[in-house]
């Protein structure tokens, strides 16, 4: 029989909050050796995710968008809406402020097949598992996969 997401994901994630101060959430990342977290209401329900790659802004820094002046117009070749994206990003002090909204979940009676497709093809690294509430249950990662897959090879 197929396994679902339910039987392979981790249960219990550890969560945190859109007030959680980003030196915390940096911490729980290296202390736990993961690499990304969901980020919650107080009812337990999806707001976003925060991950190493939404973290790289604060080191990195954030390049202003390139322009062109015509006749004292302002022209920008790229959209300047992202560059204020990323500079929030960049000054940003709690999980709030830096998380990716709107992240990817899915259900726990899907199928790990179907999980593995949305994971390969979104190019994410982890899945929160929500019910039907849209509540946290559960993570399914890459290496959560993995480790079936390579339980199937015995």
């Amino acid at each position: 029989m197929p396994k679902t997401v339910s039987d392979v994901m981790s249960r219990d994630p550890i969560l945190v909050r859109r007030e959680t101060p980003l030196k915390e959430a940096i911490q729980i990342l290296a202390e736990k050796r993961i690499s990304g977290l969901p980020v919650v209401d107080d009812t337990g329900k999806l707001l976003g995710i925060i991950s190493e790659t939404d973290l790289m802004w604060q080191e990195t820094g954030v390049t202003p968008p390139a322009y062109i002046m015509i006749l004292d117009s302002i022209i920008y070749l790229k959209n300047p809406a992202t560059y204020d994206r990323e500079l929030h990003k960049v000054l940003g002090q709690t999980v709030g402020e830096v998380m990716s909204k709107h992240p990817i979940s899915i259900s726990p009676d899907k199928s790990l097949k179907e999980a593995a497709r949305i994971i390969n093809d979104r190019n994410v690294h982890r899945l929160p598992v929500v019910d039907n509430e849209g509540k946290v249950i559960g993570i399914l990662t890459r290496g959560d996969i993995i480790r079936v897959m390579a339980a199937s090879q015995d």
